[in-house]
């Protein structure tokens, strides 16, 4: 039983520090992604065309705001004085600040309490260069927060001296431990840092041993019983081994090397004539238990744990075998396959959708690539593959859109296709719903950067009307028009679509 007990702590402390590792690389990336926006925001501010403090720069200020993420506030200041804010307007009285917590070499001054601005009862950061400034998003990782783990932001001004703490909780390890890259356990608490390269950046993900404990109480019981039942060692050591091999992961991992995912096919039709354009490719997964597993979950998995690429590859081959021959023979039926946003950073991506166009003889052009808008949140990646997959002839789409991050300037960049309009704004159709409120802004922009809208989530007359008289080009899914289906039957539908409209079927 002690034996149990060891193996079961060692066991909870592991997945401790493993999430750990995971929680500081993400808050690390999104404190470069901060870093990087506020850098080149400064050099923004300080290349204005307007005078200083003008209203026409106040007014440029706070259009440069609205846009960013993870900036909240912008504005002039001399000497250590504030003298206009987009938030605040131009100061009647120069407004004066603490002195800046360090400066670096290319003159960047940081201010871990930039007083007098405040957001609740948070302090907050800024940044200045020149006589420019910005204060940081006090809350860029609130969403990624849970207890019992907790975070700390520090800063340092070169490899031999650091500054305080910047954001989150402050432990009171040595500065060795948070602004050294690595994981470490100091007294009754386990830390992972995570230091920038480019920037003055460290983050610190801890949680204390006995909440790791209590969060892993799973494995302390299980090993201390089946240390009891069956002796320590081995009978801890054969219950890691079935579970492993009865693991998610792993079942998952087998159904796709044996080619046991199935795809189905949604249509997509256009709300002008009802006539079928195009389909969706949908994978789906029945688990060996026989129960069937949601994309949203076992998606996610292979996201997580680094082989969602795999998916990728099995839906793209399989729905270019089941649609090849309609591909090659009908010029203007979209085939839609999903990408997640680990594909847009593999290097084997592109190789391997242009290598399974080539084995299926079927052209770019006929392949739909959809892109979650929160897969588009690594900027530079997403528009060097969307740029790389446009220049080869496919379309892109944003799917999902209206649930992310996407600023106007920031969609425009991406140079999509299309957006596909979420079912949750279909869903609020004619509820009174604020969220409902919102279609015909989404519409407007659409319209304004030339982009073809997909409506998901369609189940009612009522919705497919409300799109019908938005535009004479809206395309649409859902269950009004069809649910997801296998490739046959989907051919099916197809055929009795051409016979209605009297198409001539394609020679084989």
């Amino acid at each position: 039983m002690l034996a149990g007990y060891l193996a079961g702590r060692a066991v909870a402390l592991h997945l401790a520090e493993g999430m750990l590792r995971t929680y500081a690389a993400r808050g690390l990336s999104e404190a470069d992604t901060a870093s990087r926006e506020s850098r080149t925001l400064l050099a923004t501010l300080n290349a204005s065309p307007f005078a200083f403090c003008s209203d026409a720069e106040i007014g440029y200020f706070r259009e440069l705001i609205y846009q960013s993420e993870y900036l909240k506030e912008a504005g002039r200041m001399r000497d250590g004085r504030i003298y206009c804010s987009a938030t605040l307007g131009r100061l009647n009285q120069p407004m004066a600040v603490a002195k800046p917590s360090f400066s670096q070499a290319d003159g960047t001054k940081v201010y871990k309490r930039f007083a007098p601005f405040k957001v609740g009862e948070l302090t907050v950061a800024g940044v200045q260069l020149g006589d420019a400034y910005v204060v940081l998003n006090p809350y860029p990782r609130t969403h990624r927060e849970f207890p019992p783990m907790h975070y700390t932001s520090t800063a340092k001004d070169d490899p031999l001296r650091q500054s305080n703490w910047l954001a989150g909780a402050s432990p009171q390890p040595s500065w060795a431990v948070l602004t050294t890259d690595g994981q470490a356990r100091v007294g009754d608490g386990l830390y992972a840092t995570r230091c920038s390269t480019r920037y003055f950046n460290c983050v610190t993900d801890y949680i204390f041993i006995p909440d790791a404990l209590r969060t892993g109480r799973r494995e302390l019981i299980g090993g201390t019983i089946l240390g009891g039942l069956i002796g320590a060692f081995f009978g801890f050591a054969f219950s890691c081994m079935y579970r492993r091999s009865k693991s998610m992961e792993r079942q998952l991992r087998r159904a796709i090397s044996k080619d046991n995912l199935n795809v189905v096919y949604q249509p997509i039709v256009s709300l002008v004539d009802r006539r079928i354009r195009g389909a969706e490719a949908l994978v789906r997964w029945t688990d060996e238990e026989g129960l069937a597993v949601g994309p949203d979950v076992f998606v996610k998995l292979a996201e997580e744990r680094g082989f969602v690429g795999a998916i990728t590859e099995l839906v793209v081959r399989r729905a270019l075998l089941d649609f090849g021959e309609t591909l090659r023979c009908s010029p203007g039926f979209r085939l839609s396959v999903n990408v997640a946003a680990a594909d847009l950073s593999d290097p084997k991506f592109l190789p391997m959708l242009e290598r399974a166009d080539r084995l299926a003889a079927v052209p770019p052009g006929s392949l739909t690539i959809e892109i979650t808008e929160g897969g588009t949140v690594q900027h530079r990646v997403a528009m060097e593959t969307i740029l790389q997959l446009r220049r080869q002839g496919y379309s892109v789409h944003i799917d999902d859109f209206g649930t992310g991050y996407s600023s106007l300037s920031y969609l425009k960049d991406l140079s999509v296709d299309a957006i596909k309009i979420d079912k949750s704004f279909t869903q609020a159709i004619g509820t009174g719903s604020v969220i409902g409120s919102i279609l015909p802004q989404i519409l407007a922009i659409a319209e304004a950067l030339n982009l073809d809208v997909i409506v998901e989530g369609i189940e009612t007359e009522e919705q497919a009307d409300y799109f019908a008289h938005a535009g004479a080009h809206i395309l649409a899914q859902g269950w009004l028009f069809g649910y997801p289906v296998p490739a046959d039957e989907f051919h099916r539908l197809l055929a009795q679509d051409q016979e209605k409209a009297l198409v001539p079927e394609c020679a084989t």
